[in-house]
């Protein structure tokens, strides 16, 4: 068995349609197709519940896949009744987001004027190196992103052979 990648990530919105423009326009994210187009929900019951984990009576409202320039898809959820609050880095399971970037401030700015909300100025990253730098936001519905950049060669790449993955063809000045 082989893992060659990370075909999509599942994120539930409140709004799909605005969750859709937002990943548009921040991040370049193009729709692919509708699974469960809206107007063809709610779907739910028994089955559904039961091969989703959902809580009795959730039901779906639209299910529609985004594909990124580089990268997975984003296969976008609306349900009805809405979940809890979106996670944060501090709750258990998969909490955030990170994408690569070659241009992190391009890149951080786009998602502001899209709708996002820094957390803190671009930092360098744990990984240092005098171009890596990282940037949390929160997506217009609370969500958590990360922009990343590590162009430069990291402290860990002395101690092992192995790399952390890299988009093909990203600005690097370091090694891959």
């Amino acid at each position: 068995m082989t893992v060659r990648g990370i075909d999509h990530i599942g994120l539930t919105v409140p709004d799909l349609e605005a969750a859709t423009r937002f990943l548009a326009d921040a991040l370049g994210a193009e729709v692919l197709y509708d699974t469960l187009p809206a107007d063809r929900g709610p779907v739910g019951g028994p089955q559904t519940e039961q091969r989703l984990g959902v809580p009795p009576g959730t039901r779906q409202l639209a299910i529609r896949m985004l594909a990124l320039p580089d990268g997975p898809g984003i296969e976008l959820f609306a349900y009805h009744p809405p979940g809890r609050p979106p996670a944060l880095p501090s709750d258990l399971g998969w909490q955030h987001l990170a994408l690569y970037v070659d241009d992190l401030d391009a890149a951080l700015t786009r998602a502001v004027e899209a709708g996002a909300r820094p957390l803190a100025p671009p930092l360098p990253g744990p990984e240092a190196g005098p171009a890596n730098r990282f940037a949390y936001l929160r997506t217009p519905w609370g969500s958590t992103l990360e922009l990343v950049t590590y162009p430069d060669p990291q402290p860990y790449e002395q101690e092992t052979q192995q790399r952390r993955w890299r988009p093909a063809g990203s600005v690097s000045s370091g090694r891959r």
